[in-house]
């Protein structure tokens, strides 16, 4: 009696063990089919493309311009920005962080060209790797990009110089404060602006300094220059930070009626205008440097081809400009 009672528990035992081994079986295949259901619209969807862009400074207004549009188009698009950049104008820490975004293997960069020999030899290392590199507002033209996106930095300084020119209630002795002596977008404009000056008789660039892209250096610059040539008339600032730090200087040397020119709309920028005390600016579009980026890089994933520079417009903004412009809202 007893082995029957334990060969019928032994009998319920693998029933219940059959049954439950079953019930499992079943629901792993339930579970196979679902994940194969649900893995073909994975793979139908489009992957997240991940790209680094890497500004000159980090939060520099016209970088952060650079940034929305680039996140603008990328919202769109379907890409993610990782946006990264020097606290304050460092370029060896651009050299840095694109070392960097190339060992963690992004699907692109986009960067400023800082024209040095090992960055160069960065990107063409990101090229590669299979990471396309775009660069922009400043090129780097020897290396293997896939293209350049921004202003036509000579054809800029050209149209500087013509407004000076235009100008003829200012006197022709100019200085110019550059925003770098080392960054290519900075060298043809200067390039640009002496080819109008040198050509027109009564014109006369008498001094150059650097700004090194900072508000503060750009006004010690003006300051030091007005005191060492008191008979200069215009100054011409060639990066967004300039024109503030040119005023700034003029006041601390004690100068009147003197012609500024300068680059970029900064909020500031459009007062002293308002004010007079800017003449006119050449503007830029980071903004639109930024989205033309991203979509070049959507064009490139999708196995399109486009030419190797992408040359953004500029305007001329000037007190008439913007009265214009307020009138007519």
């Amino acid at each position: 009696m007893t082995n029957r009672k334990w060969t019928l528990g032994l009998i319920a035992l693998i029933l219940v063990c059959g049954y439950v081994l079953i019930q499992l079986l079943s629901s792993t295949m339930r579970i196979d089919r679902l994940v194969q259901q649900i893995e073909p619209s994975k793979m139908e969807g489009p992957a997240v493309k991940h790209v680094v862009l890497i500004a000159q400074e980090l939060d520099n207004p016209f970088w952060r311009t650079v940034e929305q549009g680039a996140n603008d188009a990328a919202g769109k698009l379907g890409m993610k920005i990782d946006y990264m950049g020097p606290i304050r104008i460092n370029p060896s820490e651009q050299k840095k962080l694109l070392e960097k975004s190339i060992t963690a293997g992004p699907d692109a960069i986009v960067a400023q060209g800082i024209s040095d020999p090992y960055y160069e030899r960065l990107i063409n290392k990101a090229i590669d790797q299979g990471i396309p590199v775009i660069t922009v507002d400043a090129d780097e033209p020897g290396s293997r990009r896939l293209a350049y996106v921004g202003t036509d930095n000579r054809e800029a300084g050209k149209r500087m110089g013509e407004l000076v020119v235009k100008d003829a209630a200012g006197n022709g002795r100019i200085g110019v404060i550059i925003g770098s002596e080392r960054a290519d977008n900075q060298r043809l404009r200067l390039e640009g602006f002496r080819s109008i000056i040198s050509s027109t008789p009564g014109f006369e660039i008498i001094d150059i300094r650097s700004s090194n892209i900072s508000r503060i250096q750009a006004a010690q610059q003006t300051e030091a220059m007005l005191r060492q040539h008191n008979r200069m008339g215009t100054i011409v600032g060639f990066s967004a930070l300039d024109a503030a730090g040119i005023l700034e200087g003029i006041r601390a040397a004690n100068k009147e009626d003197m012609h500024v020119f300068g680059f970029d709309d900064l909020e500031e920028t459009r007062r002293s205008i308002a004010q007079g005390d800017v003449m006119a600016v050449i503007v830029q579009r980071p903004k639109e440097m930024g989205s033309k980026s991203i979509q070049l890089l959507e064009q490139y994933f999708k196995g399109g081809s486009f030419p190797k520079q992408h040359y953004i417009k500029t305007t001329i903004l000037d007190s008439e400009r913007m009265n214009a412009s307020v009138s007519g809202r």
